[in-house]
């Protein structure tokens, strides 16, 4: 694809040791795009085969990004973000598969508005009840109750149901560089804050569990909770800073 082709859609992904899964998601993905679209896959630097089993799919779509030394999941997501050159950006682990109709569903929720979060199903292993809260349409507008939510962490936003439009880059990038995690519910309080997030109620993700998923399968002790909490005050006030200066 030559730089100055139109690219609608960008998908963002991030890679580390994924090895045995990888190959099944990105199929699933590159089945719903477009020839001028784009998968953009940044390799935190894994000590596995990965960086082959990517190459060896072959596809023109994807740009592959390797990553020299380890530098964790969200400055790989950020990485891939400010790379693409899509209208519609989608995020996506590297371990999840896309069920069928996620591009069309989600560049349709962007048509309204320029963040959308979805729900998901889940297989691997069995789901518990972190996994059972619903995204719900009707509490699309309520923006004070989702920022509060977010930051309380009870409200179910995960990176690999999200998407947003490239106009909303100039609200997240770069990453506040003191966030170090969660880099979906930093993406949650940019878009309510600016009441710009709708939520699907229809699942468009399929997320695999296992052994080695990054996202806590249990509550966290006390002390890590308090510390993500006031990193996510923290975010709260860069966005609110970059709202202000974007208007």
């Amino acid at each position: 694809m030559s730089a100055t082709e139109a690219v609608r859609v960008s998908v963002c992904m991030a890679t580390y040791n994924g090895q045995e899964y990888v190959a099944e998601q990105i199929r699933s993905i590159l089945a719903q795009l477009s020839p001028e679209d784009e998968l953009i896959v940044v390799d935190d630097a894994s000590k596995d085969s990965t960086l082959d089993v990517v190459r060896d799919l072959g596809d023109p779509r994807i740009v592959l990004l390797p990553s020299a030394e380890n530098q964790g999941y969200v400055a790989s997501f950020e990485k891939a973000v400010s790379a693409s050159r899509g209208e519609y950006i989608m995020l996506s682990d590297q371990d999840d598969v896309w069920l069928p109709g996620r591009v069309d569903t989600l560049v349709s929720a962007l048509q309204t508005k320029d963040f959308a979060a979805s729900n998901f199903t889940v297989f691997g292993s069995p789901a518990n009840r972190y996994h059972q809260v619903q995204l719900k349409e009707s509490d699309s507008r309520r923006w004070v109750a989702n920022l509060i939510t977010t930051w309380i962490g009870i409200r179910p936003y995960y990176g690999c149901t999200m998407a947003f439009r490239s106009a909303a880059k100039k609200l997240i990038l770069p990453f506040p560089d003191f966030l170090s995690e969660t880099h979906d519910q930093w993406i949650a309080i940019v878009a309510n804050l600016n009441r710009n997030m709708v939520h699907v109620a229809a699942p468009t993700v399929a997320r695999r569990l296992h052994d080695e998923n990054t996202t806590p399968k249990s509550r966290r002790p006390v002390a890590v909770i308090l510390r993500a909490r006031i990193m996510l005050l923290r975010a709260f006030f860069v966005a609110l800073t970059r709202r202000t200066e974007n208007r």
